[in-house]
């Protein structure tokens, strides 16, 4: 789902990393942290960043991974999930290429904010129905909102920037092929996704009461 440098044109990336930059700024303000949560969101966090790590290769020239952004919006409430996976797809970015660096407001929008976002809305939304429901429904939604976003972006990068000719400049296909062969595979992804949200949170909740985030 992340995608490299040279990808994007600058009428995407900029406008993604002031946007992006915004929201981290707004998150440090709205964020409080608790000594007693700490660790557990590092270490979350740092299951979030090891299964980012482990991406398998798709048909189409794709790939997708586990992202734990359900898990976290979950555990953690949406303003902290955000800042913690932003931090991790920053480090990501800087040190071991996954995912290019002009992309990363991109990755921060659709990953991080958005997927977070979509994640904790939902499993509020089902709760009361069911909570393992809205914990498998919170872990697909965090996996494939975010490839929705990251689908569509690249599809419209072929409108946004060509030449005179209408060649283009960065990224080459459009939705019609971004659409299926990301979002297809992370559907699919999606199930797994929402069956180790349910597993970890239970875990966590059972074992570690003290981090889990009540509201």
């Amino acid at each position: 789902m992340h995608i490299p440098d040279g990808f994007l044109s600058p009428a995407t990336y900029l406008p993604a990393t002031a946007v992006a930059a915004g929201l981290i700024i707004l998150a440090l303000k709205r964020t409080e942290l608790d000594a007693d949560r700490i660790a557990g969101i590092a270490a979350i966090s740092a299951f979030s960043f090891v299964a980012m790590l482990f991406a398998i290769p798709m048909p189409g020239g794709t790939s997708v991974h586990l992202g734990g952004v359900g898990l976290m919006a979950v555990l953690f409430g949406p303003w902290t999930a955000f800042g913690a996976l932003s931090l991790v797809l920053l480090v990501q970015a800087l040190l071991f290429g996954e995912g290019g660096v002009t992309a990363y407001g991109v990755h921060v929008i659709a990953i991080a904010f958005a997927g977070t976002l979509s994640a904790y809305g939902i499993y509020h939304f089902l709760k009361r129905v069911s909570e393992s429901i809205a914990l498998f429904a919170a872990g697909w939604m965090g996996l494939v909102v975010p490839a929705v976003i990251v689908a569509a972006v690249l599809g419209i990068q072929p409108l946004i920037a060509h030449d005179a000719w209408g060649k283009p400049l960065f990224f080459p296909f459009g939705l019609e092929v971004t659409l299926p062969s990301i979002v297809i595979p992370h559907l699919i992804a999606g199930v797994a996704e929402g069956a180790v949200t349910v597993m970890m949170v239970r875990f966590v909740k059972r074992y570690f009461k003290g981090v889990f985030y009540a509201a």
